[in-house]
């Protein structure tokens, strides 16, 4: 029995220096910088809405109506099939604007939503969509669009303007209907939130809408916190007032 317990001992003892020898030489080789061959991690399976999206663009045939059905879940009074649905369109549309076209009214009747996750796909939906199709957008403006802005909560605004402005790109006819709620929107704009939109804006519009919304940005330097009127500033190529230095 004792000869037993004392190989039984001399084994765990062998072992344990088998393991401290093992990490000293790791540690070694660590300091001589040896590379040490890492495991490749596995790559992370998509799952959910990313997953859906991928199955309903892998599936031309029946892409379109699958894609209707989101839509209509969309504008839904329940919360649930409206978020589920605003998800899945968000992961179609990081992979592909084109197919959400024919969605573009639903998009723009749910700028106002007070669901926020569809607010989010509709205001990243529109610029997207106005890029690619801006007169499919346009067509909404007077009726839907121009009149959302004030009921639009932060989201909302942000993927209009967005939007505003990607017209604007498009063609200068969109101008004149769309210069006074950009004025709006950047005189009332703060902070981030304004360099973000000058950035946007200004560089959409050409000639007289473009220097009076100049204008507009400038005169709210003053009034904002010094590091977005530099940034601003700089944007513009402008100096401020000795205040800001």
């Amino acid at each position: 029995m004792a000869r037993t317990k004392k190989t039984a001992s001399t084994k765990a003892a062998t072992k344990k220096a088998a393991t401290k020898k093992a990490k000293t030489a790791a540690k070694a080789a660590a300091a001589e910088g040896e590379e040490v061959e890492a495991k490749p991690k596995p790559a992370k399976k998509k799952r959910g809405a990313a997953l859906q999206a991928e199955v309903i663009l892998a599936d031309p045939p029946t892409m379109q109506a699958k894609i209707a059905d989101l839509g209509q879940q969309l504008i839904d009074s329940k919360t649930t099939p409206a978020t589920n649905a605003a998800r899945v369109l968000h992961e179609i549309l990081a992979l592909d604007a084109a197919p959400l076209v024919p969605l573009v009214e639903k998009f723009a009747r749910s700028i106002t939503s007070k669901n926020k996750r569809v607010v989010q796909a509709a205001a990243d939906a529109l610029p997207a969509i106005a890029k690619i199709q801006p007169a499919r957008v346009a067509k909404h403006l007077d009726t839907i669009l121009l009149g959302s802005f004030e009921d639009a909560n932060d989201d909302g605004k942000d993927g209009l303007v967005r939007t505003f402005a990607t017209l604007c790109s498009a063609s200068v006819a969109y101008q004149k209907r769309l210069e006074p709620v950009l004025t709006v929107a950047l005189s009332g704009a703060e902070g981030k939130t304004l360099v973000e939109w000058s950035k946007c804006v200004l560089p959409a519009l050409k000639g007289e809408p473009h220097a009076r919304a100049r204008e507009v940005v400038q005169g709210r330097l003053y009034r904002i916190p010094s590091k977005y009127a530099r940034e601003i500033a700089d944007f513009l190529k402008i100096r401020l007032r000795a205040r800001y230095h």
